[in-house]
C-alpha cells in the first residue's frame, strides 16, 4: 500500500526534499518543474502551492503532506499535525515604516494588509485593536507605501524584503516551522506505512 505527500512548491520545496534525501526515504532528488505527479516507489508525490498542502490532506487526496505553521494556523484544517520537522524557518510579523514604529502600540484602530486575514484578525482582537484586515495575495509590502494600509501582517525569513521596501518589523507574531501533517482517515487505515514514515523523519 502506498503513500502519498504532498510537498509544497516554492521555498520548502528544497528543504523538503534534502531532509527526504537525507532520511532515506527517496534515494534521488525530486525537481520542481511542470510534473506536479512524481512516482518514486512506494510513494507519489504531489507537488502543489503551499496554502494548498492542508486541503490536499484533509480531503484525503494525500495521506501526508509537509506544511508550515504559519499555512496551518491560517487555515485550521481537519487533520494530524505529527511532527515539527525544524525546516523553512521564519516569522509571521507585523511591519509597517519606521515612523509609524511608536504610532502601534498607541493605535486603537488600524488597517492591516496581508496573506493571512484569519491569524491578522485573531491576533488584533487579541490585542484589543479594532483592525480592519485587507487581503493581498501578494505584494502585501506595497500597501504601506501607497497609503492602501497603515501596516502589513506577513512572514519574513531575512527581512530584506522589508527592509528593500521602506519597512522595518514592529512586533513578532509567531515563528513558523514546517511540519508533518497526516489525513485522519489514512492516520487509521494506513497506520504501519504512516508510522515507517514519522519514526525515519523523527
Amino acid at each position: 500500500m502506498s503513500l502519498t505527500i504532498a510537498l509544497p512548491k516554492g521555498r520548502l520545496f528544497e528543504e523538503s526534499v534534502e531532509l527526504l534525501l537525507k532520511r532515506g526515504i527517496i534515494s534521488k532528488p525530486i525537481k520542481e518543474g511542470r510534473k506536479l505527479l512524481i512516482e518514486c516507489h512506494p510513494f507519489k508525490f504531489l507537488l502543489v502551492k503551499p496554502a494548498d498542502v492542508p486541503v490536499y490532506v484533509e480531503n484525503g487526496v494525500a495521506d501526508l503532506g509537509i506544511a508550515g505553521y504559519d499555512v496551518l494556523l491560517e487555515r485550521e484544517p481537519n487533520l494530524y499535525t505529527l511532527l515539527d520537522l525544524g525546516i523553512g524557518f521564519c516569522r509571521i510579523v507585523v511591519a509597517g515604516r519606521e515612523e509609524s514604529k511608536e504610532r502601534y502600540f498607541k493605535e486603537t484602530y488600524i488597517k492591516v494588509a496581508t496573506k493571512y486575514p484569519r491569524i491578522a484578525q485573531s491576533f488584533f482582537s487579541k490585542m484589543g485593536i479594532k483592525s480592519k484586515i485587507l487581503y493581498l495575495s501578494g505584494s502585501v509590502e506595497l500597501a504601506p507605501t501607497i497609503g492602501l494600509a497603515d501596516y502589513i501582517l506577513d512572514i519574513v525569513q531575512t527581512g530584506r524584503t522589508l527592509k528593500e521596501n521602506n519597512l522595518v518589523i514592529i512586533e513578532e507574531v509567531a515563528q513558523s516551522t514546517a511540519r508533518l501533517v497526516c489525513n485522519k482517515a489514512s492516520y487509521r487505515n494506513k497506520h504501519k506505512q504512516v508510522l515507517e514514515f514519522f519514526n525515519k523523519l523523527k
